[in-house]
């Protein structure tokens, strides 16, 4: 099975004030993400990470592990995970080069990328993070005469799980047709 995901922050408390998110302290909000993960994706699954998986010291964070990224990571399940570097993984040890992959999956190539703004319109579909819970889906004019759809897959919009393509399709049918003009 394949799961997309972005936006963990864990280990980052001020990001559960900035998007609401229901934990009463750091560790729950880590451990309800970690745990929800492992739950869903197995050992011989893949999860696609669409960028910022934690948060490296800080002064909100005075207690953080000394290597972040092996902490949390080694947390986790999942053998498989590819992650795509987000705007707050430059110092947290993700080591990864991947700014942006396309896929082919569900019979469509996707787009995934940390950045909505990085989408591009000769994909029906672009997976991404950045956002956190301010919207779900949009459908983008890309300006060129294509027009894409931009799938959030972070965890504040998922209640904290990573989702499969079938799942994305399902809430995305949803919302078109919740849009749809009379």
């Amino acid at each position: 099975m394949i799961y997309f995901s972005s936006d963990l922050h864990l280990g980052h408390w001020n990001i559960a004030r900035y998007c609401n998110r229901p934990f009463k302290s750091l560790k729950e909000m880590d451990d309800k993400i970690i745990t929800n993960i492992n739950a869903r994706v197995t050992e011989i699954d893949t999860l696609f990470h669409l960028g910022d998986f934690c948060f490296s010291h800080s002064s909100e964070a005075s207690d953080a592990p000394k290597h972040p990224f092996d902490y949390y990571r080694e947390q986790l399940r999942c053998e498989n995970i590819i992650f795509l570097r987000g705007n707050h993984d430059k110092n947290n040890s993700v080591k990864t080069c991947i700014e942006s992959i396309v896929i082919w999956h569900g019979g469509k190539f996707i787009k995934l990328t940390h950045r909505p703004e990085h989408a591009e319109g000769k994909y029906d579909l672009n997976f991404v993070g950045h956002v956190h819970n301010n919207w779900a889906f949009q459908q983008k004019n890309m300006g060129d005469g294509h027009i894409t759809t931009l799938c959030n897959v972070g965890v504040d919009v998922n209640n904290f799980y990573p989702v499969t393509y079938g799942e994305i399709i399902s809430k995305l049918t949803k919302w078109r047709k919740s849009n749809e003009k009379i």
